[in-house]
């Protein structure tokens, strides 16, 4: 084994992380070095060739506080380029992490981290830099393999197989169409709860009487129509996986309710006074940019701190170039097999007229534009003549040149913020940073 003859210098100033460290390793590996100070990490490595380096992110040293890992991984890299370093870092930290392994670092782990997962890592490392090649993956939703080549989406299959096994909450931002809900199988897939249920409910939708009955259940009688009792989700995903969908969308007295749910880790059904013990790994998803969540008028920042320990971003498809061919040629074959038809060949003005389009609807729209295709085609190959692309999406707004004049990014902004804000003057007023009488002003002005 690649381990036994493996020198490692362990870097942290927490001692139970060195002791922890050294026990497990100290069996498996030729020599383990520990060291509590990484300002004794530069002669450390003068002095002594190691294989590998276990470093701590962040240190209680005024060196580049916050980033403290990427400083100490260029000072390694600046003494022995071709040495792995694997960054011990906690879940706050992990998009630091992501950073540091485009700057070198060879993989990472999570505190607490799984003693077996590290070893695991480790020889993993060690093998790839013997042959000279890393090894890709790609998680799994429903037993179907994520498809994705681009470096967006390797990014963030990388970010699933980090932080799958752990427990931490999660929060997944993206565009309509980008596939949230399947990164969120995937991560419950891939997880230490992937036996245990998977509950979708899509939180937008309820209206505010069903958002309590249908996330904490109900006792019968306790209401008009309550005649049995009903189990909520939050119930049916104990010991599993709780996806909220659209969690953007839900009002603030929603969202104190659900708080007091997930601080308190129990739920009381209505027409109940008996607390439910829940156990729950909790994945939420919104179409809304983090930005918009951190307005307190629309969200309450609490709240976002407890469902977004990690948060994932998935690029839109206008962002995937690389994907878009094998995207669509996945797609193909799925419906060619649906439709029962022969075998299909593909024109390369086809995938051409695929990838000078922007895909407003996303992994979703390309999918119903190839089914609408396969459909519709009567040969055997498919050319640019035979896509034809939603009238459902805003074709307009990513291709339209901008008009930057002053007048016309103030006019538009107002007309944005009033739409956002539901036609309602004042909070629409504020969010502009503006008194009332001053954005009737500029709405007689532009005549809005």
């Amino acid at each position: 084994m690649l381990l036994k003859n493996t020198s490692i210098l362990v870097i942290d100033d927490d001692v139970d992380v060195l002791v922890a460290m050294r026990m497990l390793l100290k069996s498996q590996a030729k020599e383990v070095v520990t060291e509590k100070n990484p300002n004794n990490l530069i002669s450390l490595l003068e002095k002594k060739k190691f294989d590998l380096v276990i470093l701590d992110m962040n240190y209680n040293s005024v060196v580049n506080t916050g980033n403290e890992g990427i400083y100490w991984l260029n000072k390694i890299k600046e003494i022995n380029k071709d040495v792995a370093v694997i960054l011990i870092t906690a879940y706050a930290d992990l998009d630091l992490a992501i950073r540091a392994l485009k700057k070198g670092a060879s993989d990472f782990v999570v505190k607490p981290w799984k003693n077996q997962k590290l070893i695991d890592s480790i020889n993993e490392i060690l093998a790839n830099k013997k042959t000279g090649k890393a090894k890709k993956w790609n998680p799994q939703s429903g037993g179907v393999k994520l498809l994705g080549e681009s470096k967006v989406m390797n990014d963030v299959f990388f970010k699933v197989n980090k932080i799958a096994p752990t427990d931490a909450n999660i929060l997944i931002l993206g565009e309509n169409g980008t596939g949230k809900d399947l990164i969120a199988k995937a991560i419950h897939d891939n997880s230490l709860r992937k036996d245990k249920p998977f509950i979708k409910v899509d939180v937008g939708a309820l209206t505010a009487s069903l958002f309590e009955s249908e996330l904490f259940g109900y006792k019968k009688g306790a209401f008009t129509d309550a005649r049995e009792d009903r189990v909520g989700r939050f119930e049916s995903a104990h010991g599993g996986t709780l996806f909220l969908d659209e969690i953007g969308n839900i009002s603030l007295q929603q969202q104190a309710k659900l708080l007091t749910v997930l601080q308190n880790r129990h739920i009381t059904p209505l027409g109940s006074n008996t607390p439910i013990p829940v156990d729950i790994r909790l994945i939420c998803a919104t179409n809304s940019s983090l930005e918009s969540l951190a307005n307190e008028d629309n969200f309450r920042k609490d709240l976002i701190y407890r469902i977004n320990t990690v948060e994932i971003i998935i690029p839109p498809l206008r962002h995937r170039e690389k994907d878009i061919d094998l995207l669509a040629r996945h797609f193909i074959d799925v419906y060619v097999e649906k439709y029962h038809k022969s075998d299909i060949s593909v024109d390369e003005e086809f995938i051409k007229k695929l990838q000078g389009y922007h895909f407003p609807g996303n992994v979703r729209e390309l999918q119903y534009a190839i089914e609408r295709a396969i459909i519709m085609l009567d040969t055997e190959v498919l050319t640019d003549v035979d896509i034809v692309f939603s009238p459902i999406e805003n074709h307009h707004k990513i291709d339209e040149p901008k008009d930057f004049k002053l007048d016309t990014v103030e006019k538009n902004t107002i007309l944005e913020v009033i739409d956002k804000n539901r036609g309602n003057i004042s909070k629409s007023a504020k969010e502009l940073g503006i008194t009332r009488t001053a954005l009737y002003r500029r709405l007689n002005k532009y005549d809005l």
